[in-house]
C-alpha cells in the first residue's frame, strides 16, 4: 500500500481529502504544520508528501527542503492556493514532483498520483546498494568503503543483469544473448573472463560475492 503524508494547517478540507484518498487504497497520514510534519516524515517514511505552503512555523518550502536533504527519491507535490510564477518555480527547484494550485477537483490528484507511481514501475534504477557497496550503473562503477573503482562495459552491463535479480540464478545463455547478441563458445569464454574480473574488483566487500552454477549460471549473493 502507498504511503502518503499530507502536511496542511486547514483541518476540515484535509480531513475530506484524507478521506477520499483512503477510499482510493492509500495509506494517508495527516500533519497540521511543517514541524509535525518533518516528524511523521522520519517516522513513517511515506512514499509521497503532500505540502500546503502557507503554514505557521515552518513552512512547506522549507519542510521540502529539509526532506530533500535526506531523500531525493521520495515524490513531493505541493498542494497550494500560492500560484504565482516565483513560486512554481522555487517549487520546482526544491525539486518538487508536481504543483497543483488550489482549489482542486480529488479526482485530478488521485489521476497525478497514479500516473507518478505508474512511471515509476517502469525507471531503471542507476544506483545499486549489494552488500556494502553501492553500483553505480550509469557511471560504470564501485565504490566500497570510500574507494571507487571503474567497470569496463561489459562489466556493468553483467553486473547489472545480476544486480536486478539479487539471489536469483541469472541464466547463462540470458547473459551471453542479451549482452553479447549469442550463446557462442568464444563469447562464453568472454564471460568467464568477465565474471573474474568482477569477483577480483568486488573481492574488497566480503559480504557478496558471485556464486556460479555449473551449466546455469549465477546468483550474486548478500552474504
Amino acid at each position: 500500500m502507498i504511503k502518503i503524508l499530507l502536511v496542511d494547517d486547514d483541518l476540515k478540507n484535509s480531513m475530506l481529502l484524507k478521506r477520499f484518498l483512503e477510499v482510493e487504497g492509500y495509506n494517508v497520514t495527516y500533519a497540521g504544520n511543517g514541524n509535525m510534519g518533518w516528524e511523521l516524515f522520519n517516522s513513517d517514511h511515506p512514499d509521497l508528501v503532500l505540502l500546503d505552503i502557507n503554514m505557521p512555523g515552518m513552512n512547506g518550502f522549507e519542510l521540502a527542503r529539509m526532506i530533500r536533504k535526506t531523500d531525493d527519491e521520495v515524490l513531493l507535490f505541493f498542494l497550494t492556493d500560492r500560484t504565482e510564477r516565483d513560486d512554481r518555480l522555487k517549487g520546482f527547484s526544491l525539486k518538487g514532483n508536481d504543483y497543483i494550485p488550489k482549489p482542486f477537483y480529488p479526482e485530478e490528484l488521485i489521476a497525478r498520483i497514479k500516473e507518478r507511481f505508474e512511471n515509476r514501475k517502469h525507471e531503471v534504477p542507476q544506483n545499486f546498494i549489494i552488500g556494502n557497496t553501492l553500483f553505480n550503473r550509469n557511471l560504470s562503477n564501485v565504490t566500497y568503503n570510500n574507494h571507487t573503482a571503474s567497470l569496463s562495459l561489459r562489466q556493468t552491463e553483467i553486473l547489472s543483469l545480476l544486480a536486478e535479480h539479487l539471489g536469483s540464478t541469472v541464466d547463462r545463455k540470458d547473459i551471453l544473448k542479451k549482452i553479447w547478441g549469442d550463446d557462442s563458445i568464444e563469447n562464453s569464454l568472454a564471460l568467464n573472463v568477465q565474471i573474474t574480473y568482477l569477483r577480483h574488483i568486488l573481492k574488497a566487500d566480503n559480504s557478496i560475492s558471485i556464486v556460479s552454477l555449473k551449466k546455469k549460471g549465477y546468483i550474486l549473493m548478500v552474504n
